[in-house]
């Protein structure tokens, strides 16, 4: 399986995806905090975690994937969201959240 597959699958797998610096619970970056702190205001308390640090491999795949040069990336099923203000934008609109309960 090659890293395009691999990122595929964990995308596909699983409703909602955060590939990001570092975890949940400790944010490499201030993108990838904001980026938990917005899921959190959407409700959204159940979702896939992707350390890009620990994977350069998927770091750089993950870019290729989405088209999308910088971190985070927020997939939700299976489709690229975009990243943290994007994601804020979509909060204040209310569309990630009509999104998330889809």
């Amino acid at each position: 399986m090659n890293i395009q597959e691999k990122i595929d699958n964990i995308v596909k797998g699983n409703k909602v995806v955060l590939m990001m610096k570092g975890t949940r619970q400790f944010p490499q970056c201030g993108f990838s905090g904001r980026a938990v702190e917005i899921l959190k205001a959407a409700g959204c308390t159940d979702y896939f975690v992707v350390n890009i640090l620990e994977d350069p491999e998927i770091r750089q795949g993950a870019k290729e994937y989405a088209d999308w040069p910088t971190f985070p990336q927020l997939y939700i099923n299976g489709e690229f969201v975009g990243g943290a203000d994007i994601m804020w934008e979509m909060l204040q609109a209310g569309e990630l959240q009509a999104m998330l309960a889809a």
